[in-house]
């Protein structure tokens, strides 16, 4: 079956990918980019180096003259000696030490042998060179390394971590003082014993220049204090300091330029401080500026606490730091192999088979669909047997994730069943883009009956209305009925924890020729309530007199139920294109005044994420926001109630959920009619991004 061949076929190139020879000693396979540099009387007669030592003047020479000993030829100062040849070796050997990490690290760093034996030297494993690659990159770049690091477990990250700020401060730069702050004593003890061992066997020689005078047995760590908290490195007028999140003042800051912050996660709220402010102190007065550092790693622990708010604010761009993901599935111990050929092929055809289905045969098991979804993220299928079989210990999947994560959504391991499959997620986003324009829609008041005169789109840098599609004007003597939708998610609070609020607008119109709606604009922030009613408003007079519907129970929960009633009167007032409840027959019969806005309780709730569950299987409508697609994936159902688990928001989720039921429910198709069959609101909005 061509299918299954292509299957066994990309596993191949996988695992040849896995087991690609990495050589940090000639550089082959090594971090960064790099360039052949070949010596014929070298010791290392082909050597892979890193690009930046292009540019240094012993290796610009030694590249023109081809060998030591030509090059040697060249000099007035050396003759052509063994002596003479050694120290041109020296010389360079230290040059590449200062470029090329794994190199420095596979020649004069030991660390402890996993599962006891003598101490090895430190050849990088593959997650360990992205971490490099990633520090590297900010280095080189003359930039601050600022990193928030999550990670599986067992592969070595805080010993990368480490072993680099060691590097910075062995070979790059003198007084580069460092602080590692742990969970815990012991973690902190660990991490500095790492540091303790390389230390022991490091040569002296290395500390001092190139013919500078040492000892050999001269001390290479010194205490400073009492405590034992802190010891100095003389040759290099250096400290290392350790201290613990369960003791904040050892953990304060002072004059240092890298510090490790490690299993972050697991730091607990003290009666004297906060894991926030914990950092503060530790990295308080560290200036922004090349070679300081700062690395938060860890495994995650929930959602909600500083690692978990670190980690998203770095992997939405909005602080200082990036953002590093390692699965499980790239650490190469995480393998179990097949028996045979046979076997590995009767697996791939069992994975090919059971792609979707989503049954699960037991709480120790995973779907077809979840293992075949691990083939797709790239595991080759050692890994994915390695997984089977390690699933077998763990009752619940976020258990598994916790230890083991295939992404950075599960391994913050939410406590319930998440809603959207990643295949139905996974299709919008071919259509997801950065919006055209943003800006804000302003009229000739901010509120009243004025609010919806003289309108106008105005371009902003930092508007919070994010559009796609600007609004197209109905002609002269046709219109489009029921084109425009405008869905507003109130938010519940003003701080910046809570819910954004959110105004959607979907284009109908393609629904004429059988497509779903589209995501045309979406405006999100934190505003007071009855001014976000008359943004809302303002939005969707600006599209056409658009259908407005406003979520209606957080306004009657943050308020009274008449100040909500109060709000969507005055709405109503001057808008006549207000969504309202349908009224029952009782209702009508007795003459109850009519309700507006979408109240979403326990019952409607469910209604409409089930439908929206269908719209995203089915792909029935279209989506721009990359953000919404990350809302989706979070998006849990925990004892029978849909939500976003703490730290993450459905602000966006909410406006699709009841745009959708709304669009596809509950409002006629689009239709061109003649304008002097129908009547029109009559005002005209003018964009300013169309002129």
């Amino acid at each position: 079956m061509k299918e299954i061949s292509a299957i066994l076929k990309e596993n191949d190139a996988r695992l040849a990918a896995i087991n690609a020879k990495f050589n940090p000693i000639t550089g082959e396979n090594s971090v960064g980019e790099r360039f052949v540099f070949e010596l014929k009387d070298f010791p290392i007669k082909v050597q892979h180096l890193p690009v930046s030592m292009r540019k240094v003047p012993l290796v610009k020479k030694l590249i023109k003259a081809g060998s030591i000993k030509k090059f040697l030829s060249t000099i007035t100062d050396f003759g052509d000696s063994e002596d003479d040849r050694l120290k041109v070796i020296e010389q360079f050997v230290r040059l590449r030490n200062e470029h090329d990490f794994p190199f420095w690290a596979a020649s004069n760093v030991y660390i402890k042998a996993k599962g006891g034996g003598e101490d090895i030297l430190f050849k990088l494993n593959r997650p360990q060179r992205r971490l490099i690659a990633r520090f590297e990159n900010m280095r080189l770049a003359g930039k601050p390394i600022r990193l928030v690091l999550l990670k599986a477990r067992q592969w070595g990250g805080s010993t990368a971590t480490q072993i680099y700020i060691a590097w910075l401060q062995l070979v790059h730069k003198v007084g580069l003082n460092s602080l590692i702050v742990g969970h815990v004593k012991d973690a902190s003890t660990e991490v500095k014993d790492m540091f303790d061992r390389m230390i022991e066997q490091y040569p002296v020689r290395l500390m001092y220049r190139l013919g500078e005078p040492y000892k050999e047995d001269e001390p290479k760590l010194v205490g400073v204090g009492k405590t034992g908290n802190i010891q100095r490195i003389p040759q290099r007028k250096c400290k290392i300091k350790i201290g613990t999140a369960e003791h904040p003042n050892s953990a304060r800051g002072g004059d240092y330029n890298c510090v490790h912050l490690t299993e972050v996660g697991l730091w607990k709220t003290t009666e004297k401080m906060t894991p926030a402010q914990i950092v503060r102190s530790a990295c308080a007065g560290m200036l922004y500026k090349p070679y300081t550092m700062i690395v938060y790693e860890s495994t995650a622990n929930g959602t909600g606490n500083l690692f978990h708010s670190e980690y998203l604010a770095a992997k939405n761009g909005k602080s200082q730091f990036e953002a590093l993901f390692v699965a499980w599935c790239e650490i190469e111990q995480y393998m179990l192999d097949f028996d045979n050929g046979t076997e590995r092929e009767r697996f791939a055809k069992w994975l090919l088979d059971n792609k979707d289905n989503d049954y699960a045969a037991s709480d120790r098991e995973e779907s077809g669909q979840y293992l075949y979804r691990l083939w797709t993220m790239g595991a080759p299928l050692e890994a994915i047997n390695w997984y089977i079989a390690e699933r077998r210990k763990y009752t619940e999947h976020g258990d598994m994730a916790s230890e083991y994560p295939s992404n950075d959504v599960e391994a913050f391991t939410f406590s319930g069943r998440r809603v959207f499959p990643d295949d139905d997620i996974e299709q919008l986003r071919s259509a997801c883009r950065p919006p055209k324009y943003t800006g804000e829609v302003y009229g000739k008041d901010d509120a009243g009956a004025d609010a919806l005169e003289n309108l106008r789109f105005k371009r902003e840098k930092y508007g919070r209305l994010a559009m796609w599609e600007d609004v197209e004007h109905d002609e002269d003597d046709e219109v489009v009925t029921e084109r425009y939708l405008v869905v507003v998610d109130v938010c519940k609070g003003m701080s910046a924890k809570a819910d954004w609020s959110v105004i959607t607008v979907f284009d109908r119109l393609w629904m004429m020729e059988g497509e779903g709606p589209t995501v045309v604009a979406q405006w999100r922030g934190h505003i007071d309530m009855d001014r976000l009613a008359w943004k809302a408003t303002q939005i969707a007079e600006y599209y056409n007199h658009a259908l407005l519907v406003i979520e209606s129970n957080t306004l009657e929960t943050n308020n009274t139920k008449g100040e909500a009633e109060f709000i969507l009167s005055l709405i109503r007032d001057v808008y006549d294109n207000l969504y309202a409840r349908k009224q029952s027959p009782e209702d009508i019969k007795e003459g109850k005044p009519r309700k507006y806005g979408f109240h979403t309780n326990v019952s409607t709730k469910k209604t409409i994420i089930h439908n929206l569950k269908a719209v995203l299987r089915d792909h029935l409508y279209t989506e721009r926001d990359e953000g919404c697609l990350d809302e989706y994936a979070t998006y849990i159902e925990n004892e029978g109630r849909y939500e976003a688990p703490e730290g993450y928001h459905d602000d966006r989720i909410m406006t699709r959920a009841i745009g959708m039921h709304i669009s596809l429910r509950e409002m006629d198709i689009p239709k061109i009619v003649s304008r002097n069959t129908l009547y029109v609101h009559k005002r005209q909005a003018v964009s300013e991004a169309s002129i």
